[in-house]
């Protein structure tokens, strides 16, 4: 953990804690939250065909658990077309929790 998240950590959990105990609002609550997202990572084709390989996955398979064609994942895989917005979030998820997540 980078010192950076380390810090953003440590504020995050003052704000919980500030939060139980009723002198932090709900919105500001949730705008912490907002603010502690870990950065959405972005994907090269080989990354994203590395990352179907370790789930041990088909093109197909992958592509419904994503929510997505068949297609797209080719595209992605072969650098045609790059992944964002809602299908980023559901890689980097991917990644860090595996297809099982998305289930």
């Amino acid at each position: 953990m980078s010192s950076q998240s380390k810090i953003l950590k440590a504020v995050h959990d003052g704000a919980k804690d500030l939060h139980k105990i009723g002198l932090m609002d709900e919105m500001t609550m949730h705008e912490f939250d907002a603010m502690c997202l870990p950065p959405i990572k972005k994907y090269s084709a080989r990354q994203i065909k590395q990352l179907r390989m370790k789930q041990k996955t088909s093109q197909a398979v992958f592509a419904a658990y994503l929510n997505t064609s068949k297609s797209t994942v080719q595209k992605w895989e072969q650098g045609q077309k790059k992944p964002n917005g809602p299908s980023l979030k559901l890689l980097n998820m991917v990644e860090q929790k595996g297809l099982e997540a998305l289930a």
